[in-house]
């Protein structure tokens, strides 16, 4: 029989417990829940861009103090993730009821994110009431493929040694297209990439920038290398508006397939968008997205 507890976490003292159980049930395919740096790049470092204020009522659930299921939320608030090691499904309706009732979204707000080979937590949102609103199928880069897509000329890769955190944010605040709505770069939330440099399990030093030949970065890859799991995570990745279409997020990534596969890297991460696809990603793991109503 087994002797199952439950309690609330406590962002300072758990993230090194979740971040070692999100490696124990990983599979390629999310079937257990997110990766390990999904959550610790949300959670430790602290982001300037998601409320951790609700952090509290995430739930733990453990048997005899090891955690065998995790409940929390992300950026929105309102969008809740479930961890659940393999052989403990029954739970699954008890962590949609805490989520349904107790999660900081109220009266159908909250948007319950599942993946494709959960279901005994997907039957239990049913069973409540919700029902599926959207899926999206995520993009992974298998290493026994070849990624090899050339730099452009006037181009270099930025020495890791090199790196310069201003002008990777800088970087990111353009390629991600703040300029549109919030102005031309000013040294606003430039707090991030410190933070996620400060991770415990950051490797930075692993990701790939691009520059012009004025040494201005126009493409930059984050990576965060699990060797664990063999996981090459790539998050973020982005290319200024003007140097758009050009190649440069291909031979970045090109390149950081490079790096990581001598590290052992078996599999990369991507996203949802047509680029991933192609220059070579394949469908890995379904997103489902569930809501009341």
């Amino acid at each position: 029989m087994k002797n199952i507890t439950n309690r609330q976490f406590r962002i300072l003292g758990d993230c090194g417990k979740i971040y070692q159980f999100m490696l124990d049930i990983y599979e390629r395919d999310w079937r257990n829940g997110v990766p390990a740096p999904f959550f610790e790049w949300a959670y430790s470092a602290f982001a300037y861009w998601m409320d951790i204020s609700y952090s509290y009522k995430n739930r733990i659930w453990e048997e005899n103090g090891e955690i065998v299921a995790f409940c929390f939320y992300e950026n929105p608030v309102t969008d809740i993730y479930f961890s659940l090691k393999p052989g403990y499904e029954e739970l699954a309706p008890e962590m949609l009821a805490y989520a349904d009732e107790y999660m900081p979204g109220k009266d159908g707000k909250n948007q319950m994110i599942l993946f494709g080979g959960q279901t005994a937590l997907i039957n239990a949102a049913k069973e409540l009431g919700y029902r599926q609103v959207k899926e999206l199928n995520d993009m992974q880069f298998d290493f026994g493929d070849v990624l090899d897509y050339p730099l452009p000329e006037g181009f270099y890769f930025v020495r890791p040694e090199e790196y310069d955190m201003d002008k990777i944010s800088k970087c990111c605040w353009k390629g991600f297209d703040h300029e549109k709505t919030e102005g031309p770069w000013d040294h606003q939330y430039e707090q991030d990439g410190y933070q996620h440099l400060a991770a415990p399990h950051a490797t930075a030093e692993l990701g790939v920038i691009i520059a012009d030949e004025q040494d201005e970065y126009v493409c930059h890859a984050g990576m965060c290398w699990v060797p664990q799991n063999k996981l090459a995570y790539m998050e973020p990745l982005c290319t200024i508006p003007e140097y758009r279409n050009r190649g440069l997020a291909a031979a970045a990534l090109s390149e950081m397939y490079r790096k990581m596969k001598k590290l052992g890297a078996t599999h990369m991460t991507g996203g949802f968008n047509g680029f991933y696809e192609k220059i070579g990603y394949k469908p890995a793991g379904k997103w489902t997205y569930w809501k009341k109503g």
